[in-house]
Protein backbone atom coordinates (compact mmCIF):
# COMPACT_ATOMS: atom_id res chain seq x y z
CA UNK A 1 0.00 0.00 0.00
CA UNK A 2 1.27 3.47 -0.89
CA UNK A 3 1.92 5.70 2.15
CA UNK A 4 0.09 9.02 1.77
CA UNK A 5 1.36 11.63 4.25
CA UNK A 6 -1.46 14.03 3.30
CA UNK A 7 -3.99 11.58 4.71
CA UNK A 8 -1.98 10.62 7.80
CA UNK A 9 -0.46 13.80 9.19
CA UNK A 10 -3.19 16.44 9.39
CA UNK A 11 -3.89 17.09 13.07
CA UNK A 12 -0.87 15.98 15.07
CA UNK A 13 -0.47 17.53 18.49
CA UNK A 14 2.27 15.30 19.91
CA UNK A 15 4.76 14.95 17.08
CA UNK A 16 7.07 11.91 17.22
CA UNK A 17 10.62 11.58 15.94
CA UNK A 18 11.12 11.52 12.17
CA UNK A 19 14.16 11.30 9.91
CA UNK A 20 15.07 14.05 7.45
CA UNK A 21 17.56 15.37 4.98
CA UNK A 22 18.41 18.85 6.33
CA UNK A 23 20.27 22.01 5.39
CA UNK A 24 21.02 25.00 7.62
CA UNK A 25 21.26 28.54 6.30
CA UNK A 26 20.52 32.17 6.90
CA UNK A 27 19.10 35.06 4.94
CA UNK A 28 16.06 35.98 2.90
CA UNK A 29 13.95 33.00 1.75
CA UNK A 30 13.22 34.90 -1.48
CA UNK A 31 16.90 34.75 -2.43
CA UNK A 32 18.55 32.55 -5.04
CA UNK A 33 20.68 30.94 -2.30
CA UNK A 34 17.53 29.67 -0.59
CA UNK A 35 16.13 28.36 -3.88
CA UNK A 36 19.40 26.49 -4.48
CA UNK A 37 19.21 24.90 -1.03
CA UNK A 38 15.66 23.72 -1.65
CA UNK A 39 16.72 22.23 -4.97
CA UNK A 40 19.54 20.29 -3.32
CA UNK A 41 17.17 18.77 -0.75
CA UNK A 42 14.74 17.68 -3.44
CA UNK A 43 17.54 16.11 -5.50
CA UNK A 44 18.42 13.94 -2.49
CA UNK A 45 14.82 13.06 -1.73
CA UNK A 46 13.96 12.05 -5.29
CA UNK A 47 17.13 9.97 -5.49
CA UNK A 48 15.70 7.80 -2.70
CA UNK A 49 12.24 7.56 -4.23
CA UNK A 50 13.70 6.48 -7.57
CA UNK A 51 15.93 3.73 -6.16
CA UNK A 52 13.75 0.83 -7.41
CA UNK A 53 14.06 2.19 -10.97
CA UNK A 54 17.84 2.38 -10.71
CA UNK A 55 18.44 -1.13 -9.39
CA UNK A 56 17.39 -3.39 -6.50
CA UNK A 57 15.21 -1.61 -3.96
CA UNK A 58 16.60 -1.35 -0.43
CA UNK A 59 15.28 -3.65 2.27
CA UNK A 60 11.81 -2.69 3.53
CA UNK A 61 11.28 -0.19 0.70
CA UNK A 62 7.66 0.78 0.04
CA UNK A 63 5.93 3.20 -2.31
CA UNK A 64 5.23 6.60 -0.79
CA UNK A 65 4.40 10.19 -1.67
CA UNK A 66 7.25 12.68 -1.37
CA UNK A 67 6.92 14.56 1.90
CA UNK A 68 6.62 18.35 1.75
CA UNK A 69 9.42 20.82 2.35
CA UNK A 70 9.62 22.05 5.94
CA UNK A 71 11.41 25.00 7.48
CA UNK A 72 12.34 25.69 11.10
CA UNK A 73 12.68 29.46 11.41
CA UNK A 74 14.40 31.76 13.90
CA UNK A 75 16.15 35.15 13.90
CA UNK A 76 19.78 36.13 14.37
CA UNK A 77 20.73 38.13 17.48
CA UNK A 78 20.64 41.29 15.37
CA UNK A 79 17.24 40.37 13.98
CA UNK A 80 15.83 39.78 17.46
CA UNK A 81 16.85 43.29 18.50
CA UNK A 82 15.03 45.00 15.64
CA UNK A 83 11.45 46.23 15.93
CA UNK A 84 10.47 45.18 12.41
CA UNK A 85 11.14 41.83 10.74
CA UNK A 86 14.23 41.89 8.52
CA UNK A 87 14.12 38.77 6.36
CA UNK A 88 17.85 39.05 5.77
CA UNK A 89 18.33 38.21 9.47
CA UNK A 90 16.34 34.97 9.33
CA UNK A 91 18.08 31.75 10.38
CA UNK A 92 16.63 28.49 9.14
CA UNK A 93 16.91 24.75 8.85
CA UNK A 94 15.05 23.42 5.85
CA UNK A 95 14.29 19.74 5.71
CA UNK A 96 12.33 17.03 3.94
CA UNK A 97 11.02 14.10 5.93
CA UNK A 98 12.08 10.62 4.85
CA UNK A 99 10.25 7.28 5.04
CA UNK A 100 11.27 5.10 7.96
CA UNK A 101 13.12 2.55 5.82
CA UNK A 102 15.89 5.11 5.23
CA UNK A 103 18.88 4.23 7.42
CA UNK A 104 21.99 6.36 8.08
CA UNK A 105 23.93 4.07 5.75
CA UNK A 106 21.40 4.42 2.95
CA UNK A 107 21.26 8.20 3.39
CA UNK A 108 25.05 8.42 3.33
CA UNK A 109 25.15 6.43 0.10
CA UNK A 110 22.58 8.74 -1.47
CA UNK A 111 24.60 11.82 -0.49
CA UNK A 112 27.68 10.36 -2.16
CA UNK A 113 25.74 9.29 -5.26
CA UNK A 114 24.09 12.66 -5.81
CA UNK A 115 27.39 14.47 -5.23
CA UNK A 116 28.82 12.34 -8.03
CA UNK A 117 25.95 12.77 -10.50
CA UNK A 118 24.70 16.28 -9.67
CA UNK A 119 27.56 17.99 -7.79
CA UNK A 120 26.67 21.12 -5.84
CA UNK A 121 28.60 22.92 -3.05
CA UNK A 122 25.59 22.77 -0.72
CA UNK A 123 25.64 18.97 -0.76
CA UNK A 124 28.64 19.23 1.56
CA UNK A 125 26.35 20.88 4.13
CA UNK A 126 23.37 18.54 3.73
CA UNK A 127 22.94 16.06 6.58
CA UNK A 128 20.74 13.14 7.51
CA UNK A 129 19.26 13.41 11.00
CA UNK A 130 16.16 13.22 13.14
CA UNK A 131 14.05 15.60 15.19
CA UNK A 132 11.09 15.25 17.54
CA UNK A 133 8.79 18.22 18.11
CA UNK A 134 6.77 16.65 20.91
CA UNK A 135 3.84 18.63 22.31
CA UNK A 136 2.92 21.27 19.74
CA UNK A 137 0.16 23.58 18.61
CA UNK A 138 -0.37 23.77 14.87
CA UNK A 139 -2.85 25.14 12.36
CA UNK A 140 -3.26 25.33 8.60
CA UNK A 141 -2.60 28.84 7.30
CA UNK A 142 -4.16 29.64 3.93
CA UNK A 143 -2.81 32.66 2.07
CA UNK A 144 0.45 34.58 1.60
CA UNK A 145 3.40 33.90 3.89
CA UNK A 146 3.46 37.56 4.93
CA UNK A 147 -0.01 37.11 6.50
CA UNK A 148 1.15 34.32 8.82
CA UNK A 149 1.34 36.60 11.91
CA UNK A 150 -2.49 36.63 12.06
CA UNK A 151 -2.51 32.83 12.26
CA UNK A 152 0.19 32.83 14.92
CA UNK A 153 -1.94 35.19 17.00
CA UNK A 154 -4.82 32.70 16.78
CA UNK A 155 -2.49 29.90 17.88
CA UNK A 156 -1.24 31.95 20.83
CA UNK A 157 -4.82 32.76 21.79
CA UNK A 158 -5.58 29.04 21.72
CA UNK A 159 -2.65 28.48 24.08
CA UNK A 160 -3.93 31.16 26.47
CA UNK A 161 -7.37 29.54 26.54
CA UNK A 162 -6.08 26.00 27.08
CA UNK A 163 -3.35 26.46 29.69
CA UNK A 164 -0.45 26.13 27.29
CA UNK A 165 2.77 28.13 27.06
CA UNK A 166 4.74 28.70 23.87
CA UNK A 167 8.33 27.61 24.50
CA UNK A 168 10.13 29.92 22.05
CA UNK A 169 9.65 32.14 19.01
CA UNK A 170 11.20 29.45 16.84
CA UNK A 171 8.55 27.80 14.71
CA UNK A 172 8.11 25.21 11.98
CA UNK A 173 6.42 25.71 8.63
CA UNK A 174 5.32 22.78 6.44
CA UNK A 175 4.69 23.83 2.86
CA UNK A 176 1.71 21.78 1.70
CA UNK A 177 1.59 23.67 -1.60
CA UNK A 178 4.45 24.70 -3.87
CA UNK A 179 4.93 28.48 -3.95
CA UNK A 180 6.38 28.20 -7.47
CA UNK A 181 3.09 26.84 -8.79
CA UNK A 182 0.45 28.33 -6.46
CA UNK A 183 -1.11 31.77 -6.30
CA UNK A 184 -0.27 33.53 -2.99
CA UNK A 185 -3.91 33.56 -1.86
CA UNK A 186 -4.15 29.78 -2.25
CA UNK A 187 -0.93 28.80 -0.49
CA UNK A 188 -1.40 26.26 2.30
CA UNK A 189 1.17 26.13 5.09
CA UNK A 190 1.03 24.19 8.34
CA UNK A 191 2.36 26.36 11.16
CA UNK A 192 3.63 24.71 14.32
CA UNK A 193 5.38 25.69 17.53
CA UNK A 194 6.36 23.78 20.66
CA UNK A 195 4.36 24.25 23.85
CA UNK A 196 4.28 23.09 27.45
CA UNK A 197 1.37 22.81 29.85
CA UNK A 198 1.20 25.59 32.42
CA UNK A 199 1.63 24.31 35.96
Amino acid sequence: MKYEWKKQDKALITVPEYNYFMLKGEGNPNSEDFAQAVGVLYSLTYAIKMLPKKGPAPEDYYEYSIFPLEGVWDLSEKGRSQAALDKNELVYTIKIRLPDFVTPALAGGILEKVQGTKPHPLLQKAVFGSSEDGLSVQMLHTGPYDEEPASFRKMEQYCAEHGLRRLSKTHREIYVTDARRTQPGKLKTVLRFLVAEEK
